[in-house]
């Protein structure tokens, strides 16, 4: 982002569009842009914040205070309803070309995402969106390179922030991209945010596919439901199905996408997940419950899917008093 003088930054409203996150971040510029004046006033003005928006009737977009379309950053924030795909949105699209083509940085929350791709400005380019909406995202964009555990993606003058409130780490971005990191750390420790850094995979739960009609795959899901803590195999698995070890291989990768040593672990790393936030064990005996004999083993795969220790995650997420380690 290449900024000379002010620096003007849009925050586009669209219908649906979660208004607390628009002016969460008109405030998180307007906090930045006074605790730079007070460090730098030589260098005032620094930022200019204009709230936009994009009426469905004129198919026009409002609230320039200067006249001018001419924008250092373009940001849309998320959407509290339904991702924004409606035919009503398609005048928008072409509009969000043109801010690009003037060299704006554009930049998207959660289901913002849409917008992007459907105006074509993430292709050939990786991308996140709220983890929620990745199914949805991929059938109607399959040639974008979804980055579901990422909670930022940047690339090049394009960057895309994951969930709904994602919009704090993307807000710390920007100012960093324009003031520096200093400017962002100053703010983040004025509104008490963590700087960016998180993962969106700390918070993304697993769900697994059980609409994918293949009834033999379907009935060693629901076999396998229920025995977590136990140890299991392919060959068994595959008996349950009726199906011989290697056309089960073939069909499970088919209907889910993964082979069945990844579904395993991502259903057990996701029961472990639910009692690391509720329960009292210990987590090496959360770990035995979950189908890990071995502690070590427990952890790294723990580590590997979620991002953090099992440790780690207790600690940011538990919901009671703190259990012993």
């Amino acid at each position: 982002m290449n900024w000379r003088g002010a620096a003007h930054i849009g925050i586009l409203t669209y219908p649906g569009a979660q208004m607390s996150a628009a002016l969460g971040l008109a405030d998180l510029f307007m906090v930045a842009g006074d605790l730079l004046a007070e460090r730098r006033p030589e260098a005032s003005p620094h930022l200019i914040v204009s709230r936009l928006v994009f009426d469905v009737q004129s198919g026009a977009v409002t609230g320039f205070p200067l006249g001018t379309e001419t924008l250092t950053a373009l940001l849309l924030p998320p959407s509290l309803g339904d991702p924004p795909v409606g035919s009503n949105l398609d005048p928008l699209l072409p509009w969000l070309r043109a801010r690009r083509d003037e060299g704006s940085v554009l930049a998207s929350v959660c289901a913002g995402a849409f917008l992007l791709a459907r105006a074509g400005l993430l292709e050939g380019k990786p991308a996140t969106t709220h983890w929620a909406l990745v199914d949805d995202f991929r059938a109607m964009f399959p040639e974008i390179a979804l980055q579901p555990d990422r909670l930022l993606v940047t690339s090049g003058d394009i960057i895309t922030a994951g969930g709904l409130m994602a919009w704090t780490d993307l807000g710390l971005l920007i100012v960093e991209r324009l003031f520096g990191a200093e400017a962002m750390i100053e703010t983040a420790r004025f509104l008490l945010i963590d700087p960016p850094g998180r993962e969106q995979r700390y918070y993304s739960d697993f769900k697994p596919n059980r609409g994918h009609g293949d009834p033999n795959i379907l009935k060693a899901q629901q076999w396998f439901d229920s025995r977590l803590s136990c140890e299991v195999s392919v060959e068994e698995m595959a008996g349950v199905a009726a199906l011989e070890p290697r056309t089960f291989l073939r069909r499970f990768q088919k209907a889910l996408g993964m082979k069945p040593i990844e579904y395993c672990q991502q259903m057990r790393v996701a029961e472990a997940r639910r009692r690391l936030e509720t329960s009292a064990a210990s987590i090496d005996q959360i770990g035995w419950e979950c189908g890990y004999r071995d502690p070590a083993s427990f952890r790294k795969i723990f580590l590997r899917i979620v991002g953090l220790t099992p440790a780690d995650y207790r600690r940011r997420f538990h919901g009671g008093e703190m259990a012993l380690a």
